[in-house]
């Protein structure tokens, strides 16, 4: 089965064939991938080398002159190492761009903590409302939301894993209900890759899961035709990304809301992501424990 990144390359390789007004910009990953194309189109797939704030101001400047950019890193080099260029170069500038992350959360983690960005969408959220956010679940959603993205001068974020779940929801931009509890159930939502943990972790729970690949704009008018009290995220980066998010749309609504997702806390160790997975409780096991303990504590 073809991975996310690789339906990043076939699609971008793809958009650069197709339409003279995509670029690309890279700072040394991912240029083995794109060595043919780039060939071909020497002056729209530009390497910067080690040096991501300058891909974002190349970006920037491509974006100004009209062209379609499309910046590609991990996310700890895209997102961490260049915001305040993300912030000055792209979101000052009213200008927009592609930019498409691997790496996720702690995909990189036998590379330490310099591979690690749990933090990246909450960085987003700091520039205001203007950023639409993507987090694919599944390899067979990448190639839709990149030429949708590519067809647009919106600033946007693709953020790649190499987790992902057994089906694909291309049609996921809203809210999608998988499983349907009662009237009166809790409503479960999960972000991305963070699908099937979820839907094991609510096996045989009276609860409605629903799931969704674009947290921004986050679906608020479909969250308020589910919820009820109760109210799960189960988000792939920092725990509580989205909480303001949800309060804001239920503020006038009686509910609890939970909050799971990567804790706040450097663990300090290596691991793989099943690793990680699992110390920061967001395997089925870790879930199913939380939100048994959540739904649970009703009146105690």
């Amino acid at each position: 089965m073809t991975d996310m990144r690789t339906a990043f390359i076939d699609t971008a390789t793809a958009l650069l064939d197709e339409d003279p007004r995509t670029a690309l910009v890279l700072a040394d990953i991912s240029v083995s991938q794109f060595a043919q194309v780039g060939h071909r189109y020497p002056d729209r797939v530009l390497n910067v080398g080690i040096r991501e704030q300058m891909m974002i101001g190349v970006a920037g400047g491509l974006a100004l002159t009209g062209l379609r950019p499309i910046a590609h890193s991990y996310a700890t080099f895209l997102v961490d190492r260049a915001y305040e260029q993300i912030k000055l170069d792209l979101d000052h500038q009213g200008v927009g761009a592609v930019l498409v992350s691997i790496g996720a959360s702690y995909d990189g983690s036998a590379e330490g903590r310099t591979h690690q960005s749990p933090g990246d969408v909450a960085l987003f959220d700091s520039l205001g409302d203007g950023w639409t956010v993507r987090v694919p679940g599944h390899a067979d959603e990448v190639a839709a939301l990149l030429r949708t993205a590519a067809t647009t001068d919106d600033p946007i974020y693709l953020r790649l894993s190499e987790q992902g779940n057994a089906v694909a929801y291309p049609d996921a931009s809203r809210l999608r209900v998988l499983r349907r509890g009662g009237t009166d159930a809790p409503v479960v939502v999960a972000v991305g890759p963070m699908l099937d943990p979820t839907l094991a972790a609510t096996e045989g729970m009276d609860v409605t899961v629903a799931y969704t690949h674009t947290p921004r704009p986050f679906d608020t008018r479909g969250l308020r035709a589910l919820a009820n009290t109760d109210v799960v995220l189960v988000e792939p980066y920092l725990a509580g990304t989205s909480s303001a998010v949800v309060s804001r749309a239920l503020a006038d609504l009686p509910h609890r809301l939970l909050a799971l997702g990567v804790g706040q806390t450097d663990l300090r160790r290596y691991g793989d992501p099943a690793d990680h997975a699992r110390w920061h409780g967001l395997d089925a096991d870790g879930l199913r424990r939380s939100i048994s303990a959540f739904l649970g504590s009703v009146g105690g």
